[in-house]
């Protein structure tokens, strides 16, 4: 029997439906080609740290990093019955057919399935970027070795078991740092997730301590004996003292004299340089996910969220290609689909689409089309299958947009002449741009983004040439104001992710990171903004309706609790890149982890000494100033008293007087400000033997140092007595 596992009902339907004379069973569907069945995605899951050991059921800082030596699974109870099924009739075939999303989540999601099982069956792969009849069939016959994608299943292996120990050890490690410091929150710390939400709140930072400030243009006319233009000056002066370091003129008087100046006979100048370059520019490329939920939150305003349901109503519905795809490029085979989806963009009710496709030409070969940038999916196209009906309006314009960049790989490119003139002028220097457009090509359809309005102005230029006179007519001077850095919207942060070069803090990362695809994937990334936004860490300002996402008070509080090292994206965005290279067959499985072990022991090792703001009406421990004062009843039931949160490592107490601490009559081991020679990061404390016998000297940052020594005349006495 040969067995296809799907990665959801849907697609098992739709093989079926091209494996002949289907009919249900219960959890099946049996062919004249094969039996199929199905996942419900991940029907396992990683275990809770308690299945290692009981103890990991209490969160304790003494505990922690928690590291797998055996990595285990456990099914999902919402798929048993699935699982059970499945596991079956994989014990019932002859070979198997993998058939989960040709991404490396879909990849594993049905590899581990067949792990877990302990499977030594043969297994084949099925591609699916599409799920059209013509698309399914053609994948059908062109099967891989299921062992070829072994570099693509550990990627995903690696990805899963470093989010559990990030996520795991570090959510722990800092919500209990920060219930030291009375905090009532449990703050949940993810890989991709915290970065992501360190990007909005330095955003907002950056917000609200913006200073606006003015700066200046000098625009002037010229004539020329064919015609006039105009050039904007480019300060050349050696007064640095009126510009910023930005390069900005920012002393209006200065500007004022300067426009005075060069009002001054004598008023000649001369063409001091012509250039014209032809320029060409490529079709944009067809989307990507991340791509679409850019282009699609700046056209409409929608949500990546919005963007991925529909997209993956449209692959549903047979419409368009796989829509989780990180990729803008398309193979060469293709090609030959191009006549019938542009001829289906013809019959289409849309004009804006019906004339985008009457003129294309199919024998076009944009730069797309290239195989060398394929792996297991290609960019988002509509397919061969024509639209009908039935589209709800998000959908209807997710499709246009898919159509439309598809469609225009059919245009020539475009081509315009483009012209500098530079004139020196009161031996300052003057600059004017202009362009004239030779072939629109598929510039016809996308309008090009205006320029900012101290930028050179585009214009028609008059003919000159380098040595021509040119004469003052006049000059203005432009006002402009700085303004502070946009609100991220949904699409725009998505994008954020996927440049996440742009914001690292180590330079020399950032020049490496160039061309990394970002952190999280093209599935997660609206997934894990989605999540921030439930979790109550960011918020849409004025509602859902509006663009702007603004942080929390939460979000401030943890993002000031972390450390940088998982705040700023370096370490997650060379992760990333390491998990795609992974996927190219570099690097192991074993090393990646015992990266991300090191990493987050350091950090579990920071918690223990993090500080933020405690709430209002809390009471800082008066000694270790890194605890809160926290109310508990005495274990006889004869009253309550208050005590440090940071015990054990300090143990100071003190009674209760009128429901606050009585801070003027503390009770503890006395606590001196002698570093420990032996951490760095506690102090000596004087402590009680438990046995009677007298008092010794022990590390504040017990148990996670166990430095110790005797006293001698009230002090550590670090050269003897060690123990």
């Amino acid at each position: 029997m040969k067995l296809y596992i799907a990665e959801k009902p849907s697609m098992a339907r739709e093989i079926a439906a091209c494996l002949k004379n289907p009919k249900n069973g219960n959890g099946f569907i049996k062919t004249e080609g094969g039996v199929v069945t199905w996942l419900f995605g991940h029907v396992l899951r990683q275990v809770e740290p308690e299945a290692y050991d009981a103890k990991y059921k209490f969160w304790r800082a003494e505990d922690l990093p928690i590291v797998p030596q055996i990595w285990k699974l456990e099914v999902d109870p919402k798929a048993a019955e699935q699982f059970n099924i499945v596991k079956k009739l994989i014990k019932d075939a002859d070979e198997i057919i993998h058939a989960g999303d040709p991404d490396r989540e879909g990849q594993l999601l049905v590899d581990e399935v067949l792990d877990f099982v302990g499977n030594k069956k043969p297994v084949k792969r099925i591609l699916l970027n599409a799920l059209d009849e013509t698309s399914i069939k053609r994948a059908n016959e062109n099967l891989r070795d299921n062992a070829e994608f072994f570099n693509l299943k550990q990627s995903a292996l690696a990805r899963a078991r470093a989010d559990w120990l990030i996520g795991m050890n570090l959510s722990r490690a800092y919500t209990l740092a920060a219930r030291r410091l009375g905090h009532d929150e449990v703050f949940p710390i993810g890989r991709v997730k915290t970065p992501t939400l360190a990007l909005v709140v330095r955003r907002e930072k950056e917000i609200t301590n913006f200073k606006p400030v003015d700066f200046f243009n000098i625009f002037v006319q010229f004539q020329h004996e064919n015609g006039t233009f105009v050039a904007k000056w480019k300060p050349n002066s050696d007064d640095i003292k009126f510009f910023d370091s930005q390069g900005r003129l920012i002393n209006k008087k200065f500007a004022e004299a300067c426009l005075k100046k060069f009002a001054t006979k004598p008023l000649d100048g001369k063409i001091s340089s012509c250039k014209t370059s032809e320029k060409k520019e490529s079709q944009p490329l067809p989307f990507s996910l991340s791509t679409l939920q850019i282009a699609a939150g700046k056209t409409f305003g929608y949500t990546p969220q919005q963007v991925l349901d529909a997209a993956q109503s449209l692959y549903e519905k047979k419409l368009t290609t796989y829509p989780r795809s990180d990729c803008e490029f398309l193979p060469t085979s293709q090609l030959s689909d191009a006549k019938k989806i542009l001829a289906n963009l013809q019959k289409t009710t849309d004009d804006s689409l019906k004339k985008l496709a009457d003129n294309a030409d199919a024998k076009i070969k944009s730069r797309a089309w290239n195989n060398s940038k394929i792996s297991a999916h290609h960019a988002i196209i509509p397919t061969i299958k024509p639209v009908t009906g039935g589209l709800n309006i998000v959908e209807l314009n997710i499709y246009k947009l898919i159509a439309k960049n598809y469609a225009v790989q059919f245009y020539p490119v475009h081509i315009f002449d483009e012209t500098i003139i530079e004139v020196t002028y009161k031996k300052e220097k003057f600059s004017a741009r202009g362009k004239i457009i030779k072939q629109i090509g598929w510039r016809e359809f996308y309008v090009a983004a205006k320029t900012k309005a101290d930028d050179e102005i585009s214009q028609n230029l008059p003919q000159v040439a380098k040595g021509d006179t040119v004469t003052y007519k006049n000059s203005e001077l432009k006002k402009s104001t700085t303004e502070p850095p946009p609100r991220f919207s949904a699409s725009s942060l998505v994008q954020g992710m996927k440049d996440i070069h742009k914001y690292v803090k180590n330079p020399e990362v950032q020049q490496q990171l160039k061309d990394v695809y970002g952190i999280g994937t093209e599935a997660t990334r609206a997934q894990i903004i989605d999540d921030l936004i439930t979790r109550g860490f960011l918020k849409f300002m004025g509602g859902r309706s509006k663009k702007s996402l603004q942080p929390t008070e939460k979000a401030f509080l943890l993002i000031d609790l972390l450390p940088d090292e998982i705040t700023f994206p370096d370490a997650t965005a060379i992760w990333e890149d390491k998990l795609h290279s992974m996927s190219d067959g570099e690097g192991t499985l074993d090393e990646f982890l015992a990266g991300q072990v090191q990493f987050t022991k350091n950090l579990c090792k920071k918690a223990v000494t993090a500080k933020i703001k405690p709430p209002e009406g809390v009471t800082l421990c008066p000694r270790c100033k890194s605890g809160v004062m926290v109310k508990r009843k005495r274990k006889d039931g004869s009253g309550e008293f208050w005590s440090c949160s940071n015990y054990p490592n300090c143990k100071t107490t003190c009674e209760d007087k009128d429901g606050k601490p009585d801070l003027e009559n503390l009770k503890s081991a006395v606590q001196s400000n002698i570093p420990c020679p032996r951490c760095k990061s506690g102090v000596m404390v004087k402590r009680k033997r438990k046995d009677g016998s007298g008092e010794f000297w022990g590390c504040s940052n017990y148990p996670n140092c166990r430095m110790a020594c005797n006293d001698k005349n009230g002090k550590p006495d670090f050269e003897g007595g060690k123990f």
